[in-house]
């Protein structure tokens, strides 16, 4: 995305799914509409429309655009690079910006937004679409060829192990970095503890 108005977009879309995200960590999901969330991101209510349908696909859309960046890091690994390993150094460049703290009083504000059936709907499409991408990237990096089931397999374990560590993010009691966590979960995953 080069163009000026396409960055403006993307900032836009940042700043709708940050506002959201900050909004219900606050107030409490249910305590949010959608004019609240477009009126701390300077927009109007039908500018927020344009880029999503409800907050809960606003505030998962910082998952979804994580989930994206994760297969475009894959492809942009050196080719001769082994898979598990290009792998794991995507997921944990994507992750990098997690390497510290939440501020004091986030996971508590997080945790009942997060456990809203309705949030938890909308982040299983996310997970889904992180699977579904992911795995076709790693088909893209493997190469022609029948890969039969593989890459959706590869996929699918390391969107299991990036949402485990995001759940033992959210219960740690003290908190701990996730990027820690997600390091550790791919490692177990490989084996290599």
């Amino acid at each position: 995305m080069s163009g000026l108005r396409e960055r403006k977009k993307v900032a836009t879309r940042e700043a709708l799914s940050m506002a959201a995200l900050t909004l219900a960590v606050e107030r409490g999901l249910d305590n949010v509409l959608v004019e609240d969330i477009a009126a701390a991101a300077g927009v109007s209510p039908r500018t927020f429309n344009n880029y999503f349908s409800s907050k809960y696909e606003a505030i998962s859309s910082r998952a979804s655009d994580r989930v994206f960046r994760v297969g475009q890091a894959l492809l942009d690994r050196p080719a001769d690079e082994p898979l598990w390993d290009a792998i794991t150094a995507a997921v944990l460049e994507v992750h990098a910006g997690a390497a510290e703290l939440p501020p004091p009083g986030w996971l508590a504000g997080l945790r009942p937004v997060l456990s809203s059936p309705a949030m938890a709907g909308e982040l299983l499409k996310t997970y889904v679409k992180m699977q579904k991408g992911l795995a076709a990237a790693i088909a893209d990096r493997l190469g022609p060829g029948d890969h039969g089931m593989y890459p959706e397999i590869v996929a699918a374990a390391v969107a299991a192990a990036t949402q485990v560590a995001s759940e033992h993010w959210l219960r740690a009691d003290p908190p701990v970095p996730l990027l820690g966590l997600v390091e550790t979960a791919l490692k177990q995953l490989r084996g290599t503890r």
